[in-house]
């Protein structure tokens, strides 16, 4: 029987390390930090810049315990009918 706290473990020290051989932080950096405790807010609606798309269905690629939504997929039909 295998223990999913430590496959966890050791697959995010091989991820870590081989993000790092690449030269890769894992990490958020101090400034990236700094950036988001200077947020007020979600950006305010200024007209068409902004679109609120959270009634589409997407999927996430990103792993279970991601703390970023950057790689979403939509799909949705087209008026020509394709998708």
């Amino acid at each position: 029987m295998t223990n999913d706290r430590s496959d966890r473990a050791r697959l995010r020290a091989i991820a870590v390390r081989a993000m790092r051989e690449r030269g890769l932080d894992p990490d958020f950096s101090p400034e990236a930090l700094a950036e988001v405790r200077a947020l007020a807010g979600p950006p305010a609606a200024d007209g068409q810049s902004v679109r609120d798309l959270r009634s589409l269905l997407w999927c996430s690629i990103d792993n279970d315990d991601s703390r970023d939504l950057d790689q979403l997929s939509v799909a949705a039909p087209a008026p020509d009918g394709g998708v």
